[in-house]
């Protein structure tokens, strides 16, 4: 079985920033911070890391019980402002899922640094929640790499619940962060110019495939056919 992951935000859909909007919303509302700091990056990283970050910016204990009242805090708000925003799904992604899930000896997952029902959320909202058949999420970790690990560990679970070995990862994402992700596991790694960072940004992290976003579906589909022929194992 070979398994493809995919990120949400920048690479799946554009929420046109329903998540920084419900990030600042609970910060204003639960923590009395009127603006939060534009010096903490978002693109890439975990929810966790995210949020612990801009609690040590404003002087708020990253503790677990303020992780505890963030989280709530943030997916309590989070529907509204997915209402609020404009976003969209990106050029492609719908045609490559399909294309994807017609063949049998794939399966399809997330790498996401988004909170578990954060990603639910989002993807329900664009149609997209009951596409993926495992999942690594930001609840637990810092580090994107950590969720790389994760996400390993249920693709092998999901092979063997099949009967089946896991013989290769393709990681698909907008940011440098997914492309070291993908190399932290041993996955093949496709940049898509869909997010932050321009393709020649992307190239300079060198992953193996970059595209300007999903809506070609050839050079996907050929790579898969290729990385499935070498059989190699993830780490």
């Amino acid at each position: 079985m070979y398994a493809i992951l995919f990120d949400i935000d920048g690479t799946l859909v554009l929420t046109g920033g329903a998540g920084q909007l419900a990030f600042a919303q609970t910060f204003a509302e639960d923590f009395g911070i009127d603006e939060i700091s534009r010096g903490v990056p978002f693109a890439g990283r975990t929810d966790r890391a995210i949020s612990l970050d801009l609690m040590r910016v404003h002087g708020i204990e990253p503790n677990e019980a303020n992780w505890t009242r963030f989280r709530e805090g943030y997916l309590q708000r989070l529907p509204s402002a997915l209402a609020q925003r404009i976003g969209e799904v990106l050029p492609g992604v719908g045609p490559l899922l399909d294309a994807l899930e017609q063949r049998t000896e794939l399966v399809l997952g997330l790498l996401t640094g988004n909170l578990e029902r954060g990603a639910q959320l989002k993807l329900g909202h664009y149609g997209l929640a009951e596409r993926f058949a495992f999942r690594g999420y930001g609840d637990h970790s810092v580090s994107r790499d950590d969720v790389g690990a994760d996400a390993v560990t249920h693709a092998r679970q999901h092979a063997a619940d099949r009967g089946e070995e896991l013989t290769g990862m393709m990681v698909i994402g907008d940011t440098l962060h997914d492309i070291t992700c993908a190399r932290s596991v041993g996955a093949y790694a496709v940049a898509v110019a869909t997010g932050s960072p321009s393709r020649s940004e992307l190239m300079q992290q060198g992953p193996d495939l970059a595209l300007d976003d999903l809506s070609d579906l050839d050079p996907v589909l050929a790579a898969v056919d290729a990385c499935m022929a070498t059989r190699s194992r993830p780490r």
